[in-house]
């Protein structure tokens, strides 16, 4: 099956330069061609006057937690370990935790995010549990890293997953738990070629590296204390790490770490995080960052165009899948987004990668691929309606409030 999508600005990100007109021919999922017309009798979407990106790479996100959207907007951390990952995680049956992840990954796609890095929590109560997760991304369409929870069975199968759903281990950390644990974990996930993520705030940093154990196989997330010389480690290292600076404001975690790993020559990725107090989407994220290093007292202003690189390839990274998404390159799966608002400098030789930061929103997501797959076209889901999912999912959120 091919597909081209005609006559865009392309941005392909990655540092590539900006096509003004191109074309970027896909074939079986893949993309086949980036840049020169492509004169073929293929299915066309016309482009002209779009943005043509990379689809949004959300490198953390606890996707389940969709139905309970809004809940937390003063909620501090002790709340929320007590009511959502106490009551509210354990109240779910695999039934529930399957719509309330198809609703989460629907709402994704709807705002352009092609890619999630799921902190699965709700695989922690058993294999079927599991399978609902993982049922809801196949239906959903998008791409996901399911991470689970728990070493062992359950989660040595995710390991043999290929495709557009694979799996991961999401470990409580060498700051929260047994640190000896903790290196059996990251020790076992390893041997089963799985990406291994933890929460973290920074003085675990040090102790990874002294023991040999940071690499491009762990992810940490959040960092909000890493000192400048541990993030020049994880930057020496090759370590991901993701912030997700919307919810680590709102429910206090400290300052944002994303400037000092980006100083430290990291590249830093971004995630959602939790919807109970923050939008679905990635674009609050990558602008919140913009501000804050705008902000900030260093002598260099970053590009904004640099945070649309956290929000694609640099997450793709952080989520093991740079090989195969977060960039318009030939041999990329065909994971992208068409994005309106800016027709009035298409065609230009501009820097729109910047402009979709600093000025776009999820209203502005026109048509949405993965895998090469049209998911939302001119506006519009094809396969999921997202307000009858909202509403099958309306008890979960209000039986949270009781």
């Amino acid at each position: 099956m091919e597909i081209v999508i005609r006559g865009g600005h392309v941005v392909p990100g990655a540092d590539l330069p900006e096509i003004p007109r191109g074309d970027v021919l896909v074939r079986d999922g893949m993309i086949v061609s980036v840049g020169p017309p492509v004169d073929a009798a293929v299915p066309v979407i016309d482009a002209t006057g779009l943005v043509v990106a990379p689809g949004f790479v959300d490198a953390h996100r606890h996707v389940w937690q969709a139905p309970l959207r809004g809940l937390g907007a003063d909620m501090a951390m002790p709340r929320y370990f007590a009511e959502i990952l106490g009551a509210a995680l354990h109240s779910y049956t695999p039934a529930e935790a399957r719509l309330a992840t198809l609703l989460g990954a629907v709402e994704a796609l709807d705002a352009g995010v092609t890619t999630l890095f799921d902190w699965s929590n709700a695989t922690t109560r058993g294999p079927d549990h599991t399978d609902a997760v993982l049922d809801a991304f196949e239906a959903a369409g998008v791409r996901a890293v399911v991470g689970h929870t728990d070493p062992g069975d359950d989660a040595r199968r995710l390991a043999s997953r290929h495709g557009r759903v694979t799996g991961a281990l999401a470990v409580l950390g060498g700051e929260y738990g047994d640190w000896d644990e903790f290196v059996a974990q990251l020790r076992w996930g390893r041997d089963l070629g799985l990406m291994v993520a933890l929460h973290a705030g920074g003085p675990v940093v040090r102790p990874l590296h002294d023991a040999g154990l940071l690499g491009p196989d762990l992810q940490l997330v959040h960092l909000n204390a890493i000192t400048p010389d541990d993030a020049k480690l994880l930057a020496d290292t090759g370590t991901p790490a993701v912030v997700t600076p919307t919810v680590e404001a709102v429910m206090g975690h400290g300052p944002s770490a994303y400037g000092r790993l980006e100083d430290a020559g990291a590249r830093p990725a971004l995630g959602v995080d939790v919807v109970i107090n923050s939008a679905p989407d990635l674009f609050e994220p990558m602008r919140d960052t913009l501000r804050t290093r705008r902000l900030s007292s260093s002598a260099d202003r970053p590009p904004a165009a640099s945070i649309l690189r956290a929000a694609t390839i640099d997450s793709a990274r952080a989520a093991g899948l740079s090989d195969r998404t977060g960039s318009i390159e030939v041999g990329k799966r065909a994971d992208l987004v068409l994005l309106d608002g800016l027709s009035h400098l298409t065609g230009t030789a501009g820097d729109l990668a910047g402009a979709v930061v600093s000025s776009l929103t999820p209203s502005h997501v026109r048509t949405v691929l993965v895998d090469g797959v049209v998911l939302k076209r001119d506006g519009r889901l094809l396969y999921h309606d997202l307000p009858v999912l909202r509403a099958q999912a309306a008890p979960l959120g209000t039986r949270s409030r009781t």
